[in-house]
């Protein structure tokens, strides 16, 4: 079996972006004029008005004070409260393989390699733009890379899930070279209307390069000793936005087509899931959280990270234990945990040990076990 290392990653982050304050104040002028517009419901007490909500509350709840987009200007319109993105002719490169590219030139500059020594190519997300032809093989074509690509989509666990899928393909000798691609334009899929929810996401890039170890050139490379995952099935996170809904007839801009979660419940389910998960891959290696130089975990809510470190560590984590990135990205889906990586890294020394962790619906989750060579 191959020896594979993660040699490269790469990061494409949105120039625009969006703070608390900004996106609080679009949100209440909304609450405002419906609660304006439905004054005499509210009134005879058929309908409650809707509440405002605060920065104080968004950083209480989640830890987030900002977040990048590809366009804030639709997002704080009170009038569309959603991003407004051009749509492409067949002829151009869509969005996410833009997005796809810009983060994966990066990572290849950084791991040495060409973009023709790639012979697979994952792109993994949340949401893909279209069902086909696949973005992988779109983003293959746009960088020349060669062998084979293709999508996959376990929500914010695809970028770990796709790892070991090209690991495994390093190791069985089917791949030599592989790019691991996470476009999240999580933004067009959030309801700005829903005051629980209204600033959780953010958009944002990654891509990893993975690599037969005897092949590697990159003076920085990290050693993947182990892939672990874990699915159980759940309603508490979902969308239902598919090519179905024209042949039932739904309402394709219905609340249930966007982001919905159940906030409680996913903390309370998948926190224990995932420290268990954490723990028991980390057994099954002979190692401990005492062994661990870094935790990057899944960036959702700083609660839910600092309970799964701590159970993992078995003590409270410090920062640079377990770095976080949602203050200033959100939660990026499957590409936050890769941020993570990404820019808290380089400071590891030889044989240090850490964990790349993804969570989220489905539920799902991977650990990636990590030594920097």
């Amino acid at each position: 079996m191959n020896q594979v290392v993660i040699t490269g990653t790469g990061l494409f982050t949105p120039e625009q972006s969006i703070d608390n304050d900004a996106l609080v104040a679009s949100f209440n002028a909304w609450v405002d004029a419906e609660n304006a517009r439905h004054a005499e419901a509210i009134a005879a007490g058929e309908r409650e008005p809707l509440a405002h909500s605060s920065s104080e509350f968004i950083v209480k709840a989640s830890g987030i004070h900002s977040r990048h987009v590809l366009d804030a200007e639709g997002i704080l319109d009170p009038e569309r409260m959603r991003p407004r993105l051009r749509e492409r002719s067949d002829d151009e490169p869509s969005i996410q393989c833009e997005m796809g590219a810009r983060a994966a030139g990066e990572a290849l500059e950084r791991a040495g390699v060409a973009a023709a020594d790639i012979d697979l190519v994952i792109v993994g997300c949340s949401n893909l733009e279209r069902p086909y032809p696949a973005l992988a093989v779109e983003l293959q074509a746009e960088l020349g890379a060669g062998g084979y690509a293709f999508d996959m989509n376990v929500a914010c666990s695809s970028a770990t899930f796709a790892i070991e899928t090209a690991a495994n393909a390093i190791r069985a000798g089917n791949a030599t070279r592989a790019l691991v691609v996470n476009p999240e334009i999580c933004s067009a899929h959030l309801n700005f209307r829903d005051r629980d929810s209204h600033f959780i996401f953010g958009d944002a890039c990654t891509a990893i390069v993975l690599e037969r170890d005897d092949l590697a050139s990159a003076e920085s490379r990290f050693e993947i000793l182990g892939t672990r995952l874990v699915t159980r099935f759940s309603n508490a996170i979902r969308n239902n936005s598919g090519f179905l809904n024209r042949v039932t007839d739904a309402d394709p801009l219905a609340v249930d087509k966007l982001f919905v979660q159940e906030g409680r419940r996913v903390f309370k389910e998948v926190c224990p899931m995932v420290a268990s998960l954490i723990g028991d891959h980390l057994q099954s290696l002979g190692l401990s959280g005492d062994d661990l130089t870094r935790l990057w975990l899944h960036q959702a809510n700083r609660h839910m990270n600092d309970l799964i470190a701590r159970r993992v560590l078995g003590r409270d984590p410090d920062e640079r234990e377990a770095p976080v990135i949602l203050d200033r990205y959100a939660n990026t889906s499957s590409a936050g945990s890769i941020i993570a990586f990404h820019l808290h890294r380089d400071d590891l020394a030889a044989g240090d040990r850490g964990v790349i962790c993804s969570f989220g619906a489905g539920y799902s989750a991977g650990s990636v076990v990590v030594r920097r060579a």
